[in-house]
């Protein structure tokens, strides 16, 4: 940066010596009409070093200008880095490391940075490790990151995407009532993720998960969302399992969760042999993150309960 500005600063000394040939004979001809009320000296000392500063003074901003967009370049490279160190440590299962490296960008207004510091946040919050109060924290500071990765790039479908996961999150705090009552917006963003990205098999999976969690939806919950809406969020299992379905198809074995459900669902529909094919799956995954673990347990104690 300070070569910049002392190449910049260069051309500002240069600048009104280069135009002294241009403007002597216009100050002089401002002189002679000025003659009449006297102090012409004065009146071509003032008018040159006026000009003189304003010149000086155009070119400082052309040099602000230059140096404030260098800055934005120098911004943009700096965040694509911190982004390709976070999607390596993403794949490494390295949660921690992870949140650590993109909580110090947290001020970013960069929306790939903020949606992969949302979710860095809330995968953080699903350790066994972190604390009870940290969760609950973890999952607000999640849902702002994502809210504001949607103001600086609305047409981000990731951004959308971590949107609904973390607004859903915070339900989980603030009550059924809220939790039901943000359904619409929930599926309203990952039908938005999708429609933006039609190959993220996730979206379409999380479409999935909503479909089957108001599939089960126990009927005290029902009752609470009659209230709520004249025509409340209701779905099948058959339309829960179109979804995981299609995301199998768009990228095959890409979610241990997807596995799961799919056996979770197949069993609610009372086909134990389609349930054992995806729950077998499910435990055979490999577990790269903490949450692949948990799956793997759950998957085993559903195939030793059929």
């Amino acid at each position: 940066m300070a070569a910049v500005v002392a190449a910049l600063a260069q051309p500002l000394r240069l600048r009104p010596a280069r135009l002294g040939p241009l403007l002597g004979p216009l100050l002089k001809e401002a002189a002679r009409g000025w003659r009449g009320l006297g102090g012409s000296e004065v009146l071509k000392k003032s008018l040159r070093r006026g000009v003189t500063l304003a010149t000086g003074s155009f070119v400082l901003c052309e040099a602000l200008r230059l140096v404030s967009g260098s800055a934005v370049v120098h911004a943009s490279f700096k965040a694509a880095e911190v982004i390709e160190q976070a999607d390596y440590l993403y794949g490494s299962g390295e949660t921690e490391k992870l949140y650590r490296l993109l909580v110090q960008h947290k001020n970013s207004e960069d929306a790939e940075l903020l949606w992969r510091l949302a979710r860095a946040s809330r995968d953080l919050a699903q350790l066994s490790i972190t604390s009870a109060e940290e969760k609950r924290q973890l999952a607000y500071d999640s849902l702002e990151y994502a809210k504001r990765a949607l103001e600086k790039n609305e047409a981000n479908s990731a951004a959308h995407k971590w949107y609904a996961i973390c607004l859903s999150d915070v339900g989980d705090y603030e009550g059924i009532k809220v939790k039901i009552g943000n359904a619409f917006v929930i599926k309203d963003h990952f039908e938005r993720a999708f429609e933006l990205n039609p190959k993220d098999a996730t979206s379409v999976h999380l479409i999935g998960v909503w479909c089957y969690s108001f599939a089960e939806l126990p009927w005290y919950q029902r009752k609470i969302a009659a209230m709520l809406f004249a025509t409340p969020p209701t779905s099948t299992y058959e339309e829960a399992l179109r979804y995981f379905h299609m995301a199998e198809e768009a990228d095959p074995n890409f979610y241990s969760k997807n596995l799961l459900f799919l056996g979770k669902t197949y069993l609610k529909l009372n086909n134990k042999k389609m349930a054992l094919l995806w729950l077998s799956k499910a435990k055979d995954y490999p577990a790269h993150t903490e949450e692949d673990k948990q799956v793997q347990k759950e998957a085993l104690e559903l195939l030793n309960s059929i």
